[in-house]
């Protein structure tokens, strides 16, 4: 299977990319203003006491902005970031190295927190309360626990399932966000700033085509400007007008709703093999080839905020926006 270009997933090779186009302060930072305003003010009660962060987690679809976030949090309290994710911390032992290498005020940063093991999880509940470690000493009867003392610190945790979230790890976040899909205004000045950093020449009307298509997505935003500037090199003078963006659109297959062929198959195989629905997420998984968490995670999040899937209690179902798109009939929707 090929690569999907406006999924909101990164890949590795791309990492690098996002890098230079990451925001470095909470000024340069688009979109979800309350969230912003409220961090403000908390990181500067903070500074101002002279205190560690409380704990904070981000919620929300891929590609948001949590991990941009992260780093601005430790760059605006003036302390290091440390990262891992919730798939290599597999044991309680490698949550203790990575705590014990922890300095003042540190932030750690765990993405997809909520594939945290039981065992870890728990490890971690004593170090987000209290900044101490409970490790086991010794096999057998003379298996002791010594507690160890951490340095304040905070933890920013990301996860794109808050639902999977344990009660007793989401309680001891102080901090509590849910990242929105952005509006096209919102991802034009992403897109703006993108190409200025990347040094390509777009009008705003370049800049509205793209935002329009990018799925309410930073991540994609930025993936798309990078496509259509080499689109804007080989095909036309380097500049990114409407119609350049337009035909550098057409050239990667992103529709004007910012579907690309599966996105499409989705849809069209709910309208055509299933008669707009409602269908089981197995069998819209088996009809498509595709995998239930993989339709579950990338595909329907953006469909459905967009209006075009609803999920109800029966299975999917397209909209009246989804037929009216692919100019089909709606008599038979319900």
């Amino acid at each position: 299977m090929t690569e999907r270009l406006v999924t909101n997933q990164a890949a590795d090779e791309e990492r690098g990319l996002e890098n230079v186009l990451r925001p470095q302060t909470l000024e340069e930072y688009v979109g979800q203003e309350k969230m912003k305003e409220s961090l403000r003010i908390c990181i500067e009660a903070a500074r101002q006491r002279g205190e560690s962060l409380d704990h904070a987690i981000f919620y929300g679809p891929p590609g948001l902005g949590k991990t941009t976030i992260a780093h601005i949090i430790a760059r605006e309290m003036g302390a290091a970031l440390r990262s891992t994710s919730g798939l290599v911390l597999a044991h309680a032992g490698d949550l203790a190295a990575v705590l014990t290498n922890l300095q003042e005020h540190d932030v750690l940063f765990i993405d997809e927190i909520h594939r945290l093991p039981a065992s870890v999880e728990e490890a971690l509940y004593p170090a987000m309360e209290d900044f101490q470690l409970d490790l086991v000493v010794g096999q057998g009867p003379a298996t002791r626990t010594v507690k160890l003392d951490l340095p304040p610190f905070t933890l920013v945790g990301a996860t794109t399932r808050a639902g999977s979230l344990t009660s007793p790890l989401r309680d001891r976040f102080g901090l509590v966000y849910r990242l929105e899909f952005y509006e096209p205004p919102e991802l034009e000045a992403i897109v703006v700033r993108s190409a200025g950093v990347l040094g390509v020449g777009i009008d705003r009307a370049g800049a509205a085509e793209i935002s329009r298509r990018a799925r309410g997505t930073p991540r994609i935003v930025n993936r798309l400007i990078k496509r259509i500037r080499d689109y804007a090199q080989i095909k036309a003078d380097g500049r990114i007008t409407k119609e350049v963006a337009q035909e550098g659109l057409a050239w990667l297959g992103i529709d004007e709703a910012g579907f690309d062929d599966m996105d499409r198959k989705v849809l069209l195989t709910i309208i055509e093999k299933f008669n707009g629905g409602p269908v089981g997420v197995e069998s819209l998984a088996a009809a498509v080839q595709e995998d239930k968490g993989t339709i579950e995670d990338v595909y329907e999040p953006y469909l459905i905020q967009a209006g075009f899937l609803d999920r109800t209690g029966r299975g999917r179902q397209v909209t009246k926006l989804a037929y009216d798109h692919f100019k089909r009939p709606s008599h038979l929707l319900m």
